[in-house]
């Protein structure tokens, strides 16, 4: 410690304040990683296949389906309203398509404890309805039609439901 004009000792930075300063530093990066990794690990699980290999070797025979199944002109349209899921089905001319089923898988983008699974029941020409009210918010909607046991259409659509309407 230096003395100044009056002869008393002036306190400067020493390395005790430095001690405290890195203290401070990596306490408060430490901290910010816990609670980041606390809530990457809450929030979601980071499962998205079962097996990676599996899915790898899956994934050139999945390409090819979904070529053959644009191919078909087949077209959909989703309605979520705060009633129910509609689906339209139509052709490349815009003649309805008829399914025996079509199953709509509801996913949250970021999160699996939402998900749900709905059964579309005909409705009329290439319409296909289910009652079933939908939360607020973003969600991955998967949409498979089956004729046979044979899928005639599938596509994904991400919709944002916002009130209970969209």
């Amino acid at each position: 410690m230096r003395q100044n004009a009056s002869g008393t000792q002036a306190g400067g930075f020493t390395g005790w304040h430095m001690l405290a300063v890195m203290g401070l530093f990596f306490g408060i990066i430490i901290s910010v990683n816990l609670v980041m990794a606390w809530n990457a690990v809450s929030s979601w699980s980071g499962l998205v296949v079962q097996n990676t290999y599996v899915a790898s070797q899956e994934f050139n025979s999945k390409v090819e389906r979904a070529r053959a199944l644009a191919a078909s002109g087949i077209s959909g349209t989703l309605t979520v309203a705060t009633d129910g899921v509609d689906y339209r089905l139509v052709d490349r001319g815009g003649q309805p398509v008829t399914a025996d089923t079509v199953r709509a898988t509801f996913k949250r983008p970021v999160d699996e404890r939402d998900d749900f699974v709905l059964v579309l029941q005909p409705a009329g020409e290439g319409s296909y309805r289910v009652v079933h009210a939908v939360a607020t918010g973003q969600w991955v909607v998967d949409v498979v039609a089956e004729r046979s046991g044979k899928a005639v259409f599938h596509e994904t659509v991400r919709t944002v439901v916002g009130g209970g309407a969209r």
